[in-house]
Formats: C-alpha cells, sequence, structure tokens
C-alpha cells in the first residue's frame, strides 16, 4: 500500500448535543461560547471508557464537520479577520479533513452521557474522540498565534460562509 494513498477509517463513539442547529450564530471557538451548554452522547457500548473522566474540570472532544464543505479552497477568510489566511493557519471548519476539536467545560458524567459547557458546535455533530484536557500538557500560555496575535476583529458567532450548499 502506497503510504501516501491509503484511506483511514474513523469510528463514531457518539453525538455532540447543543442548542446550535445552525452555523449562522454559533459560537466560533468554545472559549467564546460562554455558559452554552450541551452534551455528549456516547455509544452506550463504550460507556466504560468514560470511567475516572469526572474528575477533569475541561475535556477536548474531537468530531467531524459534517455539515461544512470544501471546494478545494486553500485560502479562506477567516471569522476573525478580512483577509484570506491558508486554511491550515485557521480554524474554519471548511479544510481538506474536516476535523475538529474543542476544549468544553465537563460539568458531570451520567452513564453514557457528558454534561458540558462551553459547547461550540452544532446540535448532532459525530463524535470521534474525548481526551481529557491536561493544563500541564495543554497549556503554552506564552506561545505565539500568528496573524491572529494582530487582529482586532471580535466577531464570537459564526455566519454561514463555511456551511454545505446543498
Amino acid at each position: 500500500m502506497n503510504r501516501e494513498t491509503y484511506e483511514l477509517q474513523l469510528r463514531k463513539i457518539g453525538v455532540i448535543r447543543s442548542p446550535f442547529l445552525e452555523a449562522a450564530g454559533t459560537p466560533i471557538q468554545a472559549a467564546l461560547a460562554g455558559g452554552a451548554e450541551g452534551a455528549v452522547e456516547v455509544l452506550e457500548e463504550l460507556a466504560g471508557g468514560l470511567k475516572d473522566l469526572e474528575g477533569f474540570e475541561r475535556i477536548w472532544l474531537f468530531y467531524w464537520f459534517d455539515r461544512s464543505q470544501w471546494d478545494g479552497q486553500l485560502l479562506v477568510t477567516p471569522y476573525l479577520d478580512t483577509t484570506p489566511r491558508g486554511v491550515f493557519s485557521t480554524r474554519a471548519p471548511s479544510r481538506p479533513n474536516a476535523i475538529g476539536l474543542s476544549s468544553v467545560r465537563l460539568l458531570g458524567v451520567e452513564k453514557n452521557v457528558l454534561k458540558i459547557q462551553g459547547v461550540d458546535v452544532l446540535d448532532g455533530t459525530p463524535l470521534f474522540d474525548i481526551k481529557p484536557y491536561v493544563p500541564r500538557f495543554d497549556c503554552f500560555e506564552s506561545a505565539r498565534a500568528g496573524w491572529l496575535d494582530s487582529t482586532t476583529t471580535s466577531h464570537a458567532v459564526a455566519d454561514s460562509r463555511f456551511e454545505r450548499k446543498e
């Protein structure tokens, strides 16, 4: 098998529930979602994997932007800017592999359901993985943020620019 052309298979482990039904008006990042609450419904047969998660204040959710559309454009105008940027220097949902990640606050675990706060995804988004947020590993306070360090735009919610048109 050619290492450059193989396909990956990911297994959906659950679904993310949120109050957001369309891209327009959805927070653009979990840190900007305020108190927006939601839930993560993990497949029942995987509930055992949630053991010990409740001790973490935050978790990473890895999911599929199932309602975004990538039209091959490598330059996108992100929500926080008016200048086209390379897609890999943005968090735009329209990308070659529509993988998303969010760090959300974990409010509680009940069987196979996680109660979360700071949700920034659309209701029904397929979930691929959960990992604990560990400040010692995940926080680099002095890290530079490229073009975002000089942006003054303060849009905290999305519009429909990256949503799939059917």
